[in-house]
């Protein structure tokens, strides 16, 4: 093409410096000014890497004054084009020379940037609709927040985190036994609330132990930036606001903090869509006098709407307590104490009939009473003469057994509110085996314990009889001289004999007390040389983890790890199969949690319990209490806090002071109602909330589908691509896993989340979860949704040419394959992407503008494809123009008729789905208190909402590709 002065160009290779004008043509040499840049470029005339810039009727341009004009005519004057159209505001015709065109015009529109020769590398096309493809395919999936977390894919956690996780505002207890993961299923429900937008703000609150770890679990296995909140951080951040829990959307606390007034009326203020509560156990509460804990968290309950309460001991503090959770999380229901005991006594009926449901045996004439008067207001009739014909099918027998236990859990019970799995229902626990070591009762502490007894006769059962458990303490109260008592203690002695002769072991000790904790060290440390560390309540955050980190360390690590009570809680140590009672507990609650820090999924090895003992004292009472009339040492003790209360005053008595013929019945009595528990468990509420809890079948469903994904090569294949096309290093490491570093040839200045020093990555969970340095990239990975984003929000790939070889057809013959996006704004919160996402329409013309893209495939297609030189592109678009123009004319038709159809494809799925779960729900209701009126109301305005946003659509042309038939 001649140039001419005033022509308008864009650069090839600098197309941000935006329009470029000829202010000089002088022998082979011409020079173009971009004013928007302030540039001054010469090129040779011959092969300049430029593109002349005209734009075509129907377009939108601007003068450099601001106005704009849509082009109906165009008019050549000595080599400038002249624009004839209508002013965009009056209507009225006007006319624009070429030279006074806009000079910060961007060519963002595929078609502009085709026709501009704006001409994107080959496989950028492909990358960005799949790109689009798998945004479009997370978006619509019904495992959306679930594949993406670095955790193992089991059964019960996954099922919980499912049920509850896609629910609008849920309120819920998590009780799941000790060690079964409650902290994961707590992090795949905030995980899906924030992906699905139906929460923002999250609040954590959590013992000040666990600040940290949990941090460190929100990020390391769910890629989530928590912010650790105390009195000091909220001093910082109140010099920039007033409220400072508004400076961050995701927030971990203690509670420690929010008994403070001010803070707690700040928390109170901040808006929050989700509160979370760990170790809900110590939430205590009576009608005359709840705890300070417990108003805290009521408090916030009563503004937030979603709460998730975790406790692997909802009883420890008594029934009475663990009926007043369940009121936090909804006082409606749960009003009266008396009334839920009452409740209660009709569950054993409901499990029955649930366990009869679930058996898959033929149900009996009991059974079948018991279901018609327990779902009175529905006909199952139809339902039991499925059950019960033998010439029906397998699968519509188990959908009819499926149907009825569904209606039957949702009806009665606390399954709703309350999921509680058990190590028995759950399985593939390692086995515990436990030792006891007898020692003799030194001198030194039977001295002390007598002038104890001496001096302090008016002392209460219970102070007698944790006096009697620690006569350390003692001995520390009353000798003068101050002695060590680890220099005597015969326990000590056993326990530098016990890890001189597991020198290769890791060895959790736990003891009650801290002093305890740090006199173990000393004497470890002083009188062998054994490598121990200490965690307790008076050290920090940071020593507490880095004391973890020590102990975890498989060459040089600390080989034991000495914890006071506050080490049994939260603290996952399962690398370890050694585990040292120094003491015991009066709680059997507190001994179950001691045991779990060892005894949980994941543990590969026996769980080895070590107790060494004073014998003929109280601490071989306590023992034998928890050994033989709990079995609490070698099998998991649901009842532990029921005996407890029930047993109490004997057991302290005998703590205290010594009885042998009342200790045996004290035992036999003990041992007695334990069996009584137990089998009452198994028959009642228990045996529900498993049935509820770890969700059968459809659990292991559910899990298969989610592995399914793991293994899905196309993605891996799509992943890798998109890194390539943006320019990340990728290097091989072996190990499944691969190192990603940002290259010199990085498609975009920056990659949110990729480091300079690089990220190890692997597409194998087993490898992520065998590594805490390695991340498991699937399709929700921040990583891979950040290189989506970045392809798909510039204009990367959006105008492509290429050839296609085929003999069969003409040379010559066009094909113009164009990518549409449907497209309906709305907040997230809406949920409209479960029904109309971001939708990619593909529409492949040939020359007559008929769409063949049903009849040929897009893979097909594109895999028939040969690149070609930027500059031939170029030229092939403007020899092609007139066959072009029309053509998108075409397009546009084509994808207004798919997008009529995916419209009403999207609100006959709104509709069906909301209208069921309405319906479902507002029957639920009317026998299952459990439903809240809040919950139906979400679902009658989002389906108003819905349907506006879906009438707002807007269609939008993303991509175009122009293909020529080529025989060479």
């Amino acid at each position: 093409m001649p140039f001419a002065l005033g022509q308008r160009w864009i650069s090839d290779a600098e197309s941000e410096l935006g329009l470029g004008t000829v202010v000089q043509i002088e022998g082979r040499m011409i020079g173009l000014l971009f004013p928007a840049a302030d540039e001054n470029r010469m090129f040779a005339r011959e092969d300049a890497p430029l593109t002349r810039v005209i734009f075509n009727p129907g377009d939108t341009i601007e003068s450099h004054e601001g106005w704009s004009m849509t082009v109906e005519e165009l008019e050549e004057v000595s080599g400038l084009i002249i624009y004839h159209g209508r002013h965009e505001e009056t209507g009225e015709m006007v006319s624009l020379r070429e030279t006074l065109l806009n000079h910060n015009i961007r060519l963002n529109k595929p078609q502009d940037r085709l026709f501009a020769g704006q001409i994107d590398r080959f496989d950028r096309f492909g990358v960005r609709y799949q790109s689009q493809q798998l945004r479009h395919k997370l978006a619509t999936s019904d495992l959306l927040g679930l594949q993406g977390p670095k955790v193992g894919l089991i059964p019960h956690q996954q099922w919980i985190a499912h049920e509850v996780g896609q629910r609008y505002a849920p309120r819920v207890l998590l009780a799941d036994e000790v060690g079964l993961g409650k902290t994961i299923e707590a992090g795949l429900i905030i995980h899906q609330q924030l992906l699905t937008g139906r929460a923002e703000r999250i609040l954590i609150i959590v013992p000040d132990t666990l600040r940290h770890q949990w941090l460190v679990e929100m990020l390391r296995r769910f890629n989530l930036r928590f912010s650790v909140f105390d009195e000091d951080r909220c001093v910082e951040a109140f010099a920039d606001n007033d409220n400072p829990f508004y400076t961050e959307q995701l927030i971990i606390c203690s509670m420690e903090l929010l008994r403070k007034k001010k803070r707690l009326d700040q928390a109170l203020d901040a808006s929050w869509d989700l509160l979370v509560v760990d170790e809900a156990h110590h939430l205590e509460w009576t009608e005359e006098a709840p705890s300070r804990a417990y108003q805290v968290v009521e408090a916030l309950s009563q503004e937030i709407p979603g709460v998730l309460l975790l406790t692997a001991t909802p009883d420890q503090l008594g029934h009475q307590s663990h009926f007043a959770r369940l009121r936090l999380l909804d006082p409606d229901r749960f009003y009266d104490y008396q009334a839920f005991i009452h409740e209660e006594q009709s569950y054993q009926e409901v499990a029955e009939a649930a366990e009869a449901l679930a058996s898959g045996k033929p149900l009996s004439d009991s059974a079948i009473n018991s279901l018609t008067e327990l779902l009175s207001e529905k006909d199952i009739d139809p339902s039991i003469r499925l059950i019960a014909d033998h010439d029906v099918a397998a699968d519509v027998k188990q959908a009819a057994r499926d149907e009825l236990l569904q209606e039957l859990l949702d009806r009665h019970g606390t399954g709703r509110v309350l999921y509680r799995n058990s190590r028995a229902a759950v399985k593939g626990f390692p086995t515990r085996i436990f030792n006891a070591y007898p020692v003799p009762m030194p001198e030194q502490y039977a001295t002390a314990a007598r002038v104890s007894a001496m001096m302090s006769s008016q002392q209460d059962l219970r102070s007698q009889a944790l006096l009697a458990l620690s006569p350390e303490k003692t001995y520390q109260e009353f000798d003068q001289n101050n002695a060590s008592w680890w220099k005597f203690d015969p326990r000590v002695d056993w326990l530098i004999d016990f890890l001189k002769s597991h020198r290769s072991k890791k060895v959790l000790i736990i003891a009650s007390q801290a002093a305890t904790a740090l006199s173990l060290e000393e004497a470890l440390r002083t009188r062998e040389g054994i490598q121990a560390t200490v965690f307790h309540e008076g050290m920090s955050i940071i020593e507490r983890d880095k004391a973890g980190a020590y102990f975890a360390q498989e060459d040089a690590g600390a080989q034991a790890l000495i914890c006071s009570e506050i080490g049994s809680e939260g603290r996952n140590f399962q690398f370890a199969s050694h585990l040292v009672l120094f003491d015991l507990p009066l709680n059997p609650d507190l001994l179950e949690q001691r045991i779990g820090r060892l005894d949980r999924i994941g543990q590969q090895n026996d769980v080895n319990i070590h107790l060494p003992y004073l014998a003929d004292t109280a601490q071989a009472r306590l023992m034998a209490w928890y050994r033989q009339g709990l079995n609490a040492f070698e099998l998991t003790c649901p009842s532990g806090h029921i005996l407890y209360q029930e047993f109490e005053s004997e057991l302290l008595q005998q703590l205290a002071t010594a009885d042998s013929d009342a200790m045996t019945q004290l035992l036999n009595s003990t041992q007695s109602r334990y069996k009584e528990l137990k089998h009452a468990m198994e028959q009642g509420r228990d045996k529900l909330l498993e049935i509820n809890s770890h969700g059968g079948d459809k659990a292991t469903e559910l899990v298969k589908r989610l592995a399914a994904r793991d293994e899905d090569t196309d993605l891996i294949g799509s992943v890798i691509r998109l890194w390539d096309v943006i320019g990340v290093d990728q290097e091989d490491r072996g190990e499944n896993s691969i190192i990603l570093r940002p290259s010199e040839h990085m498609m975009f200045p920056t990659y949110p989340g990729l480091h300079e020093d690089g990220n190890t990555v692997t597409f194998d969970r087993e490898t992520a979860l065998a590594r805490d340095d390695i991340a498991l990239i699937t399709q929700e990975h921040p990583l891979v949704q950040t290189g989506l984003d970045l392809i798909t929000g510039s204009e990367t790939g959006t105008a492509s040419v290429a050839v296609l070889k085929n003999k069969a057809l003409p040379a010559g013959t066009l094909f113009l394959e164009l990518i549409y996006m449907a497209d309906a704004s709305a907040p997230k919160s809406s949920q409209l992407y479960r029904y109309l996402p971001p939708t990619p329409i593909r529409v492949l013309l040939d020359k007559s503008g008929n769409n063949l893209s049903e009849k040929v495939t897009y893979d097909s297609f594109d895999q028939q494809l040969s690149a070609v030189n930027r500059h031939i592109a170029s030229k092939l678009v403007n020899a092609s123009q007139a066959a072009l123009h029309p053509l998108f004319a075409h397009g546009e038709t084509h994808a207004t008729q798919a997008l009529d159809a995916l419209l009403e494809n999207a609100r006959a799925q709104m509709t069906s789905q909301l209208t069921s779960e309405l319906e479902r729900l507002e029957a639920l209701q009317a026998v299952n208190p459990n439903i809240r009126d809040t919950e139906l109301e979400y679902l009658r305005q989002q389906m108003i909402e819905l349907s506006g946003y879906m009438d707002d659509c807007q269609l939008q042309l993303d991509a175009v590709r122009m293909v020529l038939v080529s025989h060479t």
